[in-house]
């Protein structure tokens, strides 16, 4: 064996460890007359079929007054895999189970499952509808209050093509099971898809069935023009109709990626559902709910029925940028169920735009469980970025009193999970020195009557790692650095003034002759993103290896405010890659680094980032590693699903964009490109890049790679053939970190 391939087998081997750490995607808590039953949706890489292995953990909770909180695991976990999703209802006594056809062809699967047995089975065949959107955007998948009905988005049948006979004469309505012998289906009309992520994928659409009878009714009045996802049913009266309320997208003259893009006009709408009496043939009218703002999303109707909450990005919308803060509203929803045109729209959480030192700074990626309501129905709790970490916070809808419920005390990001009545079952994690537990929050009141959460950890712990991982991580300690931004101007706002901050993960053992371990400096995409201080298993392999990592949240990531987000806007290239040198800077005047053994990790937006700085930087990293990078907005503008991307970030606005770029544009594109600073490289550079990838084409990445080789800067790359923008997939993730820390080995000398 030679030396390269000795140490790829000594560094697979805590890879794999790393990898087989199962994460944790859902959770729901019941009530039963045995006490309230909690369900874990996990799952797992398998590395061997190349996907992710899905398994469902199930118990009960004890909580005994005066004593811990204690979750009783059942022995063994079950098996989910090969089911698309799985939603239990809300009384918890039936559970959905949506199995998605492997082959087009094939029916998709519906089973209602009781405590004890599989109660119901259908199959639903490809010209009803195709795929449940499970994921994303479109995911929508919602129980009635009475759990007869199942309202959910799936792709819409597919549209008949042309056929031809054998003499070649057209037929246009003709189909597949009618043709004759010697005939064959021509392509018909080319239609726009949602961009990465849902190539292939035909239009959403909007159903209903019936579990009893397995019946499935395409609901109408929802013009094709409107993407349909995350439907929820209206409050159920007897006095009122009943409505299915649901996000529309309406694609325009293109439809733009929207995959990672909160920036994509949407409105909540609600259609009426037939009942008995009505005519067969007749369809309701289409009720826009939230047509006086640019975006809403994320529907949930409070628990006595009385008014619809939502999330809007209609910052994003109004300015072009991807991601940015969102606010939360509320409608009142007709006691009568009857809509009007006249909706008047309550803002309850609103844009921050210069957050003062540790106060709140706006919601930011925030999550919204299904059922986010306290027992006094007017109390939400909700998960959301708020600078490096993530926090879980409660909002009073009717004083709009909002604070933040997860421990500041503690360096640990947190989600919510589920609750139980009051009570919070959460996730916290913290990066990169534990991996995530299950916390236990229960609802005490101060004297004054103001709530706040008691936390005690779970008995049983949910995760078990080998012994390898946890001496590794036993090793590490992690701290935020405030790093000052470079080169402030007096155009700057204050927001955009204030420092940065940066992730630094090391080894807490003392340092060898007083020197530092070497630096990897991850930076995340977007731009508009952010590094959080929570468990990451490729970078706590990392750092579990010898590295020290420096994750940088430069101007424009998530969770700073508004007027820090924007301040990147027009800037790309120049700012950005400043406060990244700023803090790897900042870094070493600390002693925190060995300028000599600094290296650069980024992937789309980061990968635009770590490319920039080995060319605006040239001596100092000595290599570097580039996930699916932007390397040449000229060259992407034309073939990206999101060419208003180049168009915002170059210019700063998106009055700018066209499908035509002039001249000029693509002078300014090739100058804020790392294309533009080629000539200076002389960093050795990985580059790992997904053939399927439509945000960021292989071309990008390659263009640049063959210009580094014709220069003589030593390049490796790895292409994967089936991976789109993340590189997620178990086998990729595996391989590219792998390749990763051998890499940066070779140049660090570790």
């Amino acid at each position: 064996m030679d030396s390269s391939e000795e140490e790829y087998a000594t560094q697979s081997k805590l890879l794999k460890d790393f990898m087989s750490i199962p994460s944790i995607d859902k959770a729901w808590i019941f009530n039963s007359c045995s006490g309230p039953q909690a369900m874990v949706a996990m799952s797992q890489a398998n590395l061997l079929a190349n996907k992710r292995r899905k398994f469902m953990l199930s118990g009960h909770i004890s909580k005994e007054s005066n004593q811990p909180v204690n979750f009783h695991w059942a022995p063994f976990p079950t098996d989910m895999t090969g089911a698309s999703a799985f939603v239990p209802s809300p009384s918890g006594l039936k559970l959905l189970v949506i199995r998605n056809p492997p082959a087009k062809e094939s029916p998709t699967k519906f089973e209602i499952w009781s405590s004890s047995q599989l109660e119901k089975e259908f199959h639903i065949p490809q010209k009803v509808h195709g795929s449940v959107y499970v994921d994303g955007w479109f995911e929508g998948i919602s129980w009635n209050s009475d759990e007869t009905l199942v309202a959910y988005v799936a792709e819409e049948p597919s549209r008949t093509k042309p056929t031809f006979d054998h003499l070649g004469c057209y037929k246009k309505n003709n189909s597949l099971d009618r043709m004759d012998i010697g005939s064959w289906e021509g392509q018909g009309d080319w239609e726009e898809e949602w961009g990465e992520a849902y190539a292939g994928k035909k239009q959403p659409a909007l159903f209903v069935i019936n579990v009893e009878s397995g019946e499935v009714e395409h609901i109408k009045g929802v013009p094709r023009s409107i993407s349909v996802g995350q439907v929820v049913w209206s409050p159920n009266s007897k006095d009122s109709a009943q409505y299915l309320v649901f996000v529309g997208w309406l694609g325009g003259k293109r439809k733009l990626g929207i995959k990672y893009c909160s920036n994509r006009p949407c409105a909540i709408y609600a259609v009426r559902l037939k009942e008995p009496k009505d005519d067969a043939n007749e369809a309701f009218p289409l009720h826009n709910l939230t047509k006086s703002i640019s975006s809403g999303y994320s529907p949930r109707f409070s628990k006595d029925g009385k008014f619809l909450v939502f999330l809007s990005a209609k910052t994003a919308a109004d300015i072009g940028a991807h991601w940015v803060a969102e606010s939360l509203h509320k409608i009142k929803w007709p006691s009568d169920g009857k809509l009007t045109e006249s909706i008047d729209i309550v803002d309850v959480v609103q844009v921050v735009n210069c957050p003062d030192d540790g106060s709140f700074p706006g919601l930011y990626g925030t999550d919204l469980l299904s059922d986010p309501w306290l027992s006094d129905g007017h109390t939400i709790m909700l998960s959301s970025y708020w600078r490096s970490f993530r926090v879980i916070l409660n909002l009073n809808l009717l004083s709009g009193e909002l604070s933040r419920v997860s421990p500041n005390d503690l360096d640990y990001s947190w989600s919510i999970l589920a609750l139980n009545g009051d009570d919070i079952v959460a996730v916290v994690s913290s990066s990169p020195v534990s991996v995530p537990e299950i916390k236990y929050g229960k609802k005490v009141l101060d004297p004054a009557g103001k709530p706040s959460w008691q936390w005690s950890n779970i008995q049983k712990p949910i995760f078990k790692c080998s012994d390898k991982v946890m001496l590794g991580l036993s090793s590490l300690q992690f701290k935020i650095l405030k790093v000052p931004v470079s080169n402030v101007s007096e155009c700057l706002t204050e927001g955009a003034k204030k420092p940065i901050e940066a992730i630094y993960v090391s080894s807490s053992k003392p340092k060898e002759n007083g020197k530092c371990d070497p630096l990897v400096v991850v930076i995340h995409g977007g731009p508009h993103s952010v590094a959080t201080c929570s468990f990451s298993k490729t970078l706590a392999y990392l750092s579990s290896i010898g590295y020290s990592l420096l994750n940088v949240n430069y101007r424009g990531s998530l969770g700073f405010g508004k007027e820090a987000l924007q301040s990147l806007s027009g800037n790309v290239g120049s700012q950005d890659v400043n406060d990244v040198l700023s803090a790897v800077d900042h870094a070493i005047e600390m002693g925190l680094a060995d300028p000599s053994r600094i290296t650069v990790l980024g992937g789309s937006h980061g990968g635009f980032l770590a490319t920039h700085l080995i060319g605006q930087a040239p001596d100092k990293f000595v290599a570097a590693a580039a996930r699916n990078p932007v390397c040449n907005i000229a060259s992407l503008v034309g073939i990206t699903d999101t060419p208003d991307w180049g168009f915002f970030h170059a210019y700063g606005d998106k009055k700018h964009y066209t499908e035509a770029p002039s001249p000029e544009d693509m002078s300014r594109f090739h100058q804020v490109s790392p294309i533009s600073h080629i000539s200076k490289v002389k960093t050795p550079t990985l580059f790992i890049l997904g053939a399927m990838d439509l945000r960021v084409p292989i071309s990008n990445g390659l263009q640049y790679m063959r210009a580094l080789k014709e220069k003589g800067v030593e390049v490796k790359v790895l292409v994967f053939p089936n991976d789109n923008h993340p590189l997620d997939r178990p086998q990729t993730d595996y391989e590219s970190f792998l390749n990763t820390a051998v890499w940066f080995n070779k140049y660090c000398k570790l």
